[in-house]
């Protein structure tokens, strides 16, 4: 699983943690049953984001959750899960994503891909992602060229990107890509009118996704020699962080504007838009300063869904410790992990591709999660330590 926006438990409630992970199982089990059990492992967490969005705006429409039987991941617990439209949108999108990120890796040469055997093998996984990913799109009523249209006009940019060429021409495919996926909520969620605010929402998303992605893997590019927008560009972290923060700010505008679902769902639904708030304003800002290294969470690494964060953009991990996996490769530990239960009930396990420790979900929390500032009147996220409510939400 993989993604930029990975909340941490301590700082969301128990109604929305429930309402994230019933997301999170909905968007595997939609791949699972689609697409078969390998597929699984393409479970994004940011795609889950447009389950979230998805059922946000459906009100009180009927059909958006189901119980599902015991899961592994779930220490063989049922639970409700997303089900429908915006989980089957969710589960196309993370295909062709995965899809193109085996091709680039492919492109690379990246590690036993450089191996003809198992780059045919890799080849014909990636076109099976890809085709799946298309016939889920197309079922319900997703284009899903816009999605791979990104991904091929993303390398002729970055071919032709050099000193001076504006970071945001480099942005652009990614933008693009995601204001088509969001925008395609409000069809789903039957809100026509959301989806000019939510095209522009994604776009930023997008634009956020590639500008921390090229801050994270900024010195392991320069290390390897692999190309880095902000090196090819000549942007400097300081206007990447510019632009992140200009992003978020547009990003919390464009929610505004966004009519959220009325109907009164049963308790454990996201109906009102609360967890899409928690996630895009809150959670994401965080991922911001996660990635640039002014994170203030002050329940640790220990505390978050996804890896645990680094002391600033550069990392100061102990160098002698094994590099990142390849994408087949992690793809098998992620399997590992999961029949095996530790995602869930380990107290630490080794991250699938970063190699990053992580923390088990269901390990229990002995911090002191009290008083951590204030809470947001409208979606009861605690705010960082002291900092009050910064959403700009309209209370």
């Amino acid at each position: 699983m993989f993604g930029m926006v990975r909340p941490c438990r301590h700082r969301m409630s128990e109604g929305l943690r429930a309402q994230w992970m019933a997301h999170l199982c909905g968007l595997c089990l939609a791949l699972r049953r689609d697409h078969g059990q390998l597929a699984r492992v393409v479970t994004n967490y940011d795609s889950l984001l447009i389950s979230v969005l998805t059922e946000a705006q459906a009100g009180g429409s009927a059909g958006w959750r189901r119980t599902a039987g015991p899961c592994p991941l779930r220490g063989m617990r049922t639970a409700s899960v997303a089900r429908g439209e915006g989980a089957r949108l969710a589960a196309a999108v993370s295909l062709v994503l995965a899809s193109a990120k085996v091709r680039d890796h492919m492109a690379d040469g990246d590690g036993l891909l450089a191996r003809a055997p198992v780059a045919f093998a890799a080849r014909r996984v990636a076109r099976n992602w890809g085709s799946a990913g298309a016939r889920t799109g197309s079922d319900v009523g997703f284009d899903t060229a816009v999605l791979v249209d990104a991904v091929e006009r993303q390398v002729g940019i970055e071919a032709l990107a050099g000193p001076g060429t504006p970071l945001l021409a480099v942005t652009e495919p990614t933008e693009t890509a995601t204001a088509a996926a969001f925008a395609h909520t409000a069809v789903l969620a039957g809100r026509p009118g959301n989806a000019a605010p939510l095209a522009e929402a994604g776009r930023l998303f997008g634009r956020l996704a590639h500008l921390l992605d090229a801050v994270e893997d900024r010195e392991a590019d320069a290390a390897s020699g692999g190309w880095n927008p902000l090196a090819a560009t000549g942007t400097s972290l300081e206007e990447a962080r510019r632009l992140a923060d200009d992003a978020l700010h547009g990003i919390r505008l464009a929610l505004r504007e966004v009519a959220w679902g009325s109907g009164a769902f049963p308790e454990g639904h996201s109906g009102d838009g609360r967890l899409a708030h928690v996630l895009l304003v809150h959670e994401l800002r965080r991922s911001v300063d996660r990635a640039f290294g002014t994170e203030s969470c002050g329940h640790g690494p220990q505390g978050a869904f996804g890896p645990p964060r680094q002391d600033g953009p550069h990392t100061t991990e102990d160098l002698s410790k094994p590099g990142k996996r390849g994408f087949l490769a992690g793809c098998a530990v992620a399997m590992g992990l999961c029949c095996t239960c530790q995602v869930c009930c380990a107290d630490e396990f080794e991250g699938p591709w970063s190699r990053k420790r992580r923390e088990g979900w269901c390990n229990n929390c002995d911090c002191d999660c009290g008083g951590c500032g204030d809470c947001c009147e409208c979606c009861g996220n605690c705010c960082s330590c002291g900092d009050g409510c910064d959403c700009g939400c309209d209370c």
